[in-house]
C-alpha cells in the first residue's frame, strides 16, 4: 500500500461515515465500514511515509577498479 492508496481509503471511509445516511442498508452497519475505512487508510498514509523515507536514505557505495590490470587473454 502507497500514500495513493491511503489517500483512497480515507476518502472512501469519509463518504460511507458522513455521506451515507445510517439507515440506507441495514445488513451492515456504512457507517463502522467508513471508519475502519478510515483508520486502514491512516495506516496506510504512515506506513508509505516510513516507506518513502527508507527509501530516501539509503546510500549506495560503487567501488571502482581503475587501478586493476586487465585480465589475462
Amino acid at each position: 500500500m502507497g500514500i495513493g492508496t491511503g489517500i483512497f481509503l480515507i476518502v472512501v471511509g469519509a463518504i460511507l461515515a458522513f455521506a451515507i445516511a445510517p439507515d440506507t442498508w441495514e445488513v451492515v452497519n456504512l457507517n463502522i465500514v467508513g471508519y475502519i475505512c478510515i483508520a486502514a487508510g491512516v495506516l496506510a498514509l504512515i506506513l508509505g511515509m516510513v516507506q518513502t523515507r527508507q527509501r530516501s536514505h539509503t546510500s549506495h557505495r560503487v567501488e571502482r577498479y581503475d587501478d586493476r590490470p586487465p585480465p589475462p587473454a
